[in-house]
């Protein structure tokens, strides 16, 4: 008798709770299907104005505008006012397949870098479960195009993107904006990655993989496989950057990676000043500059947790503000020698972190070089046997080298002027 009772307590709320989701009020979200406004879907018809009918009509109460599954043409520009998301049905990233889902081919504004963003979002807006394909795009003869996607103001969020060959990705910098939330995105970058400036309130970056994959494996025609990729990788290495960091306060990155770039992650100042950015479990593989340091705030700067590079750091002579690793490691490329050249005037801080493969080129060259500025070494090794490790200048500062575990034996040049504090001591030589 019981067991009835609860059965039927049970079948009573879930027929209520279908009742009440009847007599919702059906204006409580806005939705509007981009394929009733005229799309066609056909990669041939241009399907702009028809896209931005349907945000339009959705943005006088807010909701969603559902892109279904096909391929859409868009030659112009759409912006996308408060309250809306234009969706698609992908629901998380990927670098295959990209004929299937909800695509957009861009065309728009072929060759003028400052024309208008393919995507223009305004405060309170999402962009979600799209892959974006620049057709037009060849490895033979790049074309600049403008940025893809861009944010203006608050709470702007990419969410479960694809951006298979981009010039230049997500701009959350050239005009102000907070709270911005980029997740999941997936693409092949040629110039830019993803900007973030004037930044006053925190940012989030999570799960961000720039991979030529995502261009080589598309499947269409223009990919750059077989020889091409080797022309693909030669691009980046000299033209991409992968993460630009200038004001922001603060910037919270997990989980990101590029490969290939010219600049991995590039902390700048411009018109609003340096920034301050927390990294974690995120990598720079196979490039010129892992990460390279222009300047940052002077009270916060920029930390590293978990996180790998296959090159080396650089810390110009500008930065006034402390730089960490912690729990990195270091590997190099063919044309490595330093894994770390400092200047300026901030702080410099390795801990727990291993450095192998430095010297490749010149074999006297030390794997961290202090040009000036100081450095603090702690539990950190270094796992070639017979390099110098570290060499400080005649405009160091200060050094503090401890605990750490020489592999070879400790071969460390100080050089560093009598008025610098130095400390040098309590480590593990392995010969």
């Amino acid at each position: 008798m019981k067991g009835i009772t609860m059965l039927s307590l049970a079948m009573l709320l879930v027929a209520a709770c279908a009742a009440d989701c009847k007599t919702q009020p059906s204006d409580v979200l806005v939705s509007a299907n981009v394929m009733a406004y005229g799309a066609k879907a056909d990669s041939k018809t241009d399907d702009t104005a028809a896209f931005q009918k349907a945000i339009d009509t959705t943005s006088k109460k807010g909701g969603i505008v559902s892109v279904p599954s096909g391929t859409y043409l868009i030659a112009g520009s759409l912006n996308i006012p408060a309250g809306v998301t234009l969706q698609g049905v992908w629901q998380a990233p990927h670098n295959t397949a990209l004929g299937k889902g909800s695509v957009i081919f861009a065309t728009g504004n072929a060759g003028k870098e400052d024309g208008p963003a393919l995507i223009v979002m305004n405060e309170n807006t999402c962009v979600k479960g799209l892959t974006v394909f620049y057709p037009d795009q060849n490895i033979d003869n790049v074309k600049p195009y403008p940025w893809t996607i861009q944010g203006k103001g608050t709470n702007c969020s990419v969410i479960d993107v694809t951006l298979a060959n981009p010039y230049k990705g997500i701009d959350f910098g050239s005009n102000w904006n907070e709270l911005h939330y980029i997740k999941n995105v997936y693409g092949c970058p040629l110039k830019v990655g993803v900007l973030v400036d004037q930044c006053s309130d925190i940012g989030r970056m999570e799960d961000v993989h720039f991979n030529p994959n995502a261009w080589t494996r598309s499947g269409f025609a223009n990919a750059p496989t077989g020889p091409k990729f080797d022309k693909l990788q030669k691009y980046l290495n000299e033209n991409l950057e992968g993460f630009i960091f200038a004001r922001t306060d603060w910037e919270y990155v997990s989980n990101c990676f590029v490969i290939f770039p010219k600049i991995g992650f590039h902390f700048i100042a411009r018109e609003k000043g340096p920034g301050n950015v927390l990294v974690t479990q995120s990598g720079s593989d196979v490039c010129n500059t892992a990460v390279q340091v222009d300047e940052t705030q002077a009270h916060a700067g920029v930390e590293f947790t978990n996180c790998q590079f296959m090159s080396k750091i650089v810390v110009g002579p500008k930065n006034r503000g402390p730089i960490k690793f912690a729990n990195c490691g270091f590997w190099p490329i063919d044309s490595t020698d330093n894994q770390a050249v400092i200047e300026g005037i901030g702080t410099v801080t390795f801990t727990a972190t291993h450095f192998s493969g430095w010297g490749r080129k010149d074999a006297e060259a030390p794997c961290i070089l202090v040009k000036s500025g100081s450095v603090i070494v702690n539990g950190c090794e270094f796992r070639d046997y017979g390099k110098k490790q570290i060499e400080l200048s005649s405009d160091t500062l200060s050094a503090a080298i401890f605990g750490s575990q020489f592999w070879g034996g400790q071969k460390i040049t100080n050089n560093a002027p009598s008025s610098a504090s130095v400390q040098i001591g309590l480590n593990i030589e392995l010969k």
